[in-house]
């Protein structure tokens, strides 16, 4: 997947992923590409005053996913069905993916050799070659 381009202003609003697993289709079709979007005050707020989230605080997680990832494969919608169809890795894993671009701003983390000694980033979303 390549990458996304970055608007005029320089703010970095959308984030392409890989899933490690992918999300499985009522056909068998695997999608593992997709695009997550950051989070605004409102999908924060709407999501916090849903009865589902009221009723199961962890619910919050899979409406806040089904807002913000704005595509997925070929799938038509990304809504709370397919949030709620992931493997557990996948969810992890967007969860993380989430935490990272809209607390941290980025979806790089810093890593070490363990051989060589050589500091370099790697981009976990997914979509980008590590090196070193």
């Amino acid at each position: 997947m390549t990458a996304l381009a970055e608007p005029a202003s320089g703010l970095r609003t959308e984030y392409p992923f890989t899933l490690p697993r992918g999300y499985v289709d009522e056909h068998g079709v695997v999608h593992r590409d997709g695009v997550m979007r950051l989070a605004t005050a409102r999908d924060e707020i709407t999501t916090q005053a849903d009865p589902r989230a009221k009723q199961n605080p962890a619910y919050l997680t899979v409406l806040l996913l089904a807002r913000t990832v704005t595509t997925l494969g070929s799938v038509a919608e990304v809504d709370h069905f397919v949030v709620e169809n992931l493997f557990a890795s996948d969810l992890a894993f967007l969860q993380d993916l989430y935490r990272r671009i809209n607390a941290d701003g980025h979806t790089e983390v810093g890593v070490n050799c363990p051989h060589c000694g050589q500091d370099f980033t790697v981009d976990v979303a997914g979509d980008a070659p590590g090196g070193s």
